[in-house]
């Protein structure tokens, strides 16, 4: 089932069922998919809102005037250090690798986040949909569940993709989702009953007069009931987890939003984003990022252990990223401002050679000395990990030919060696 087999809204199925002998609502579901060979299946994407430091991360400078509080550590690969704040990563990064070379050209958050999430630079005319709205309208569903899924904040819109591709929204992970219950006094066996009633109503409408709109009620109240007796819909449910697996994760909202993670991607979810605030730090930077470390550090690690002992992580790409980085000069409010001339992040799993590290900033963390990856560039490298077409192009509603990637960027080829 396409994408564009989808043409109700969260908000208008609400009321379509409303008005329905249930009631209820119920959110409808994503998927798509265009086949190619990939190693990657699946993408799990941390996304840290505010511009994470990358001094204060993935790229240490000990020794300088910039270096900050912490000191850094050495990982299970020679070479490779990272900060302290990250002990139990360190000691999975043969697994993942880091680029330190990401050359933005935004300092603003919301033109930063759009270029990054999108790939592209903001436009008055078009609005391009985010990474994980591509992958779902490339890809093809593996299971019950949507293909995109979006934990403790937004994913970037579907953009011209439509309401369609957008992502389906979990708030706080573990709790339940009344959009796929049925109201309190209904129970599952009187609810699917009226269903079936909606749906034999919908079909005869729309056989006799060809209502678009009740052909789209119909093909989403199919997949709805389809999800909800779908036994994958237990992979919301963090209660099936044992107490320690979750404490090993972090029994925070960032913890249990990785461990939601792991479980929705063995489920066939395509693309999970597990989202973080609290990263601009113009002030009292170290304090916030000994709290960030604290909560992502195990629950990061937890999972790259997980996936490679279940089999799942050469199918699972794991990135962990932010908008822009910090600047190198600690200001007077003990903070980092914002810094977009070069940046880090990491990735882990989904086929990527571990262990690498790809470029170079100068030795305070200025500018790119080494092997520049334009924001561009990692948009093609993770759509390359999934086998989508690089030069594939799409028709906007508007007539306008658009290409899912820009056409001057180039994936990072020596994370594939």
């Amino acid at each position: 089932m396409s994408c564009s087999d989808y043409q109700y809204t969260r908000r208008r199925m609400l009321k379509t069922f409303s008005a329905s002998l249930l009631g209820m609502p119920i959110n409808q579901l994503l998927a798509q998919g265009a086949s190619s060979k990939a190693q990657a299946e699946h993408v799990i994407l941390f996304w840290n809102s505010g511009g994470m430091s990358h001094l204060d991360t993935w790229d240490p400078k000990p020794e300088r005037k910039v270096q900050g509080e912490f000191s850094p550590i050495k990982t299970s690969v020679d070479g490779m250090e990272i900060s302290e704040i990250f002990p139990q990563l360190a000691k999975q990064m043969h697994h993942g690798a880091l680029i330190r070379s990401i050359a933005g050209t935004n300092g603003d958050h919301g033109r930063a986040q759009y270029e990054l999430q999108t790939g592209f630079n903001q436009s008055p005319n078009i609005m391009h949909p985010g990474l994980g709205s591509l992958v779902a309208h490339e890809r093809e569903p593996l299971g019950d569940l949507p293909a995109l899924v979006s934990i403790s904040g937004q994913a970037a819109r579907a953009g011209y993709l439509g309401q369609q591709c957008e992502a389906y929204f979990v708030g706080r992970p573990g709790q339940k989702d009344p959009y796929l219950t049925f109201p309190e006094g209904i129970s599952h066996a009187r609810g699917m009953q009226r269903l079936q009633i909606l749906e034999k109503m919908n079909r005869r409408t729309s056989a006799q007069n060809g209502a678009e709109e009740l052909k789209a009620s119909q093909t989403a109240l199919k997949d709805a009931v389809a999800l909800m007796e779908s036994p994958a819909l237990k992979a919301f449910d963090l209660e099936k987890e044992s107490p320690a697996t979750v404490e090993k994760y972090g029994d925070t909202e960032f913890g249990r939003g990785a461990l939601l993670a792991r479980r929705l991607v063995e489920q066939g979810v395509r693309f999970v984003q597990v989202n973080r605030g609290g990263f601009d730090n113009h002030g009292n930077i170290f304090e916030a990022m000994r709290n960030h470390g604290a909560d992502m550090d195990p629950a990061i690690a937890s999972l790259i252990s997980d996936l490679k002992a279940n089999g799942k992580l050469e199918k699972t790409l794991i990135v962990v990223l932010s908008e822009f980085g910090r600047t190198p000069r600690i200001n007077d409010g003990g903070g980092r401002d914002h810094w977009a001339r070069v940046f880090s992040c990491m990735m882990a799993g989904g086929g990527i050679k571990g262990g690498s590290i790809i470029g170079a900033s100068d030795p305070d963390g200025m500018e790119v000395a080494e092997r520049p990856v334009k924001v561009a560039d990692l948009h093609a490298t993770l759509c390359h990990a999934l086998g989508i077409d690089l030069n594939k192009e799409l028709t906007t509603p508007q007539g306008r030919p658009i290409r899912l990637v820009r056409k001057e960027a180039n994936p990072i080829n020596e994370l594939f060696a």
